[in-house]
This record gives C-alpha cells, sequence and structure tokens, in this order.
C-alpha cells in the first residue's frame, strides 16, 4: 500500500478520486451535457466552478486516468477532453447516485428527470449509455443498431419537456 493512501479501503480510495467538490461535477457535465472543451465547462456548469479550479480538477482526473486530453482538430487553440474507459463505467454509479438525491433530498423537477429515467431504463439503459458514451469518447464501434435514438438524446429531450411544460404553466 501506498502512503500516499490514507488506507487500502475501496471506499477510502474512491472518496480520494472524487471526494472533492468539483470532480464528480465535471465528469457529470462530460457524461451528460456532452461538454469536453475547457470552456464548456467552464461555462456550461450551473455550479459555477472557477477557472483555475476547473483546470486543476482536469488536471488531476487526467493523471487520474479518468481524462484524456488531445488538440482538437477543429480548431488550433483548443483542446479536446476524452473520458477514459475508467470515468465511462461510472455510469451506473452517477446514475445510482441521482436515484438516491431523488429520493432523500430536495431535487428540482427538471434537474431530477434525467436520473429518472436512468433509474427508470436501468442496467440495459445504462450499458447503451456506456456504449455511446465509448464511441464518442474512444472511437469504439456501436453496438445498438443504426437508428436507435442516442441516450444522451433521450436524456435531453426529458429534460426541455419538462422546462416547456414549466414555463407554459407559468406563463398560463
Amino acid at each position: 500500500m501506498s502512503n500516499e493512501h490514507r488506507s487500502g479501503c475501496p471506499i477510502n480510495l474512491s472518496l480520494e478520486v472524487f471526494g472533492d467538490r468539483w470532480s464528480l461535477i465535471i465528469l457529470r457535465d462530460m457524461i451528460f451535457g456532452g461538454r469536453r472543451h475547457f470552456r464548456e465547462l467552464l461555462n456550461g456548469s450551473l455550479e459555477g466552478i472557477a477557472s483555475n479550479i476547473l483546470a486543476d480538477r482536469l488536471r488531476r482526473l487526467m493523471e487520474l486516468g479518468l481524462l484524456t486530453k488531445a488538440d482538437d482538430p477543429s480548431h488550433k487553440q483548443k483542446a479536446i477532453y476524452s473520458l477514459t474507459e475508467m470515468a465511462i463505467t461510472l455510469v451506473p454509479i452517477m446514475a445510482q447516485l441521482g436515484a438516491w438525491g431523488r429520493v432523500w433530498l430536495p431535487v428540482s423537477e427538471e434537474l431530477s428527470i434525467r436520473a429518472e429515467l436512468l433509474e427508470k431504463g436501468g442496467p440495459p439503459l445504462w450499458d447503451r449509455f456506456m456504449d455511446e458514451l465509448r464511441h464518442e469518447h474512444l472511437g469504439a464501434p456501436m453496438k445498438t443498431p443504426p437508428g436507435t435514438p442516442g441516450v444522451r438524446a433521450q436524456l435531453r429531450a426529458a429534460y426541455e419537456a419538462v422546462v416547456a411544460r414549466q414555463a407554459e404553466a407559468a406563463a398560463g
């Protein structure tokens, strides 16, 4: 066991990776929001991460093997971040965290609809989503049949439907 860790307990070691305030939020935004550039992560976070904290956490997540960084072929001054297999396999954990939060915490309807759909879809939906992420971030071939709606697109559509319904109710 390395002296860098408080103990070899798997829960402790996991908390050493994800126990800070921002790492899971960054991974959430990449997984569910499809954000892959620094500016997208900085400006797209509802929680308002500072740029120096974002830069530090991205560096740390790369050091831990959860992200990779490459030059963006579409823009010379931009980098594109990609999830690794290690990060992609967090989808079931994120789904379970969302399910727990929906039961025990004061969530908003529009921000919890995705967690509800992931909970209801269970492992088959999580597997499809991980397949989609492997294709997007690792270049793996899709296992799902062509024409199958993407999971992220389904989650986004559900969110947008709730937001539209709330706006309509507020206006009417």
